[in-house]
């Protein structure tokens, strides 16, 4: 009896061992963080402003969310690794709300990992700058990340808006990810037209909400940008998590969900004249 229970206490632990190391891996072969083989740019001196979410709950009932986190680490060690200085902001400044959920042991990416050991990165998400006092034209690239939170404010800052078109006033690259793109719709041209209108871009499918049963929030980025009179692309999977989409219009440069946020951070170098590294 007790070598039976010995036998069965080994079996399990065998299968937890292989179910912790062999789900992030399967996810990953699926398109999960699936890792970026493209080509990386280098801007030594230059200057990166990420900008995030600070609603970190939908609602009295709702679960803690915030920033989905590799669509801010991804695209800061991107820039960092590029030799860029790189400034971190929200809406409100101060701490950035980060969805728990996107530490998750199966979902965690490398660079996720890399910005918790990272004491200063900690430290400029714990002190981030507030849009209200941050200049967007001095910078070389200006990142919008996304993650549940953003569908909260992004969209409906004014703030935002007018940093983002004096960003784009000033010739500079601008970008994000997932529900980072909603950040544009308050952005205008110097004409008065919408930054959106008749762009490519890409953002968060409202397939992979769905999937995810994803319904009660104000904005859904693929509703709201086509309504906004953007030309929307996007690639589709079995399941919309694993799809990886980038798309560049000119200086504007979007990926679609949580893969494809070093892509896009380096498609945005490229065109901020970045080197081949």
């Amino acid at each position: 009896m007790l070598v039976a229970l010995v036998t069965a206490a080994a079996a399990l632990a065998a299968i937890a061992i292989g179910l912790r190391i062999g789900l992030p891996a399967l996810l990953r072969s699926f398109g999960l963080h699936a890792p970026y083989l493209g080509p990386r740019f280098a801007l030594p001196g230059g200057r990166a402003l990420i900008v995030t979410t600070s609603h970190a709950r939908p609602g009295p009932k709702g679960r803690p969310t915030g920033v989905f986190a590799s669509e801010l680490t991804a695209p800061f060690y991107a820039f960092t690794d590029a030799g860029m200085q790189v400034d971190l902001a929200s809406v409100a400044g101060g701490p950035i709300p980060v969805d728990l959920e996107s530490f998750r042991w199966f979902v965690i990416s490398p660079s996720d990992r890399r910005f918790l050991a990272d004491t200063r990165a900690l430290g400029l998400a714990e002190r981030s700058l507030c849009i209200d006092d941050v200049d967007f034209a001095a910078y070389d690239v200006v990142f919008l990340a996304g993650g549940w939170g953003a569908a909260y404010d992004l969209g409906r800052s004014a703030t935002l808006g007018r940093g983002v078109a004096a960003a784009w006033a000033a010739g500079r690259v601008v970008g994000g990810v997932c529900h980072g793109p909603l950040g544009l719709l308050q952005a205008h041209d110097a004409d008065g037209t919408p930054l959106v209108r008749g762009r490519r871009l890409t953002a968060v499918t409202d397939r992979q909400l769905a999937q995810l049963g994803v319904r009660s929030t104000p904005q859904h980025p693929e509703t709201e940008l086509r309504a906004a009179g953007a030309r929307f692309e996007c690639a589709h999977a079995l399941l919309d998590v694993f799809a990886r989409h980038v798309v560049a219009d000119g200086r504007l440069v979007t990926g679609q969900n949580q893969n494809s946020g070093e892509e896009t951070a380096q498609r945005m170098l490229e065109l901020a004249a970045g080197v081949p590294r």
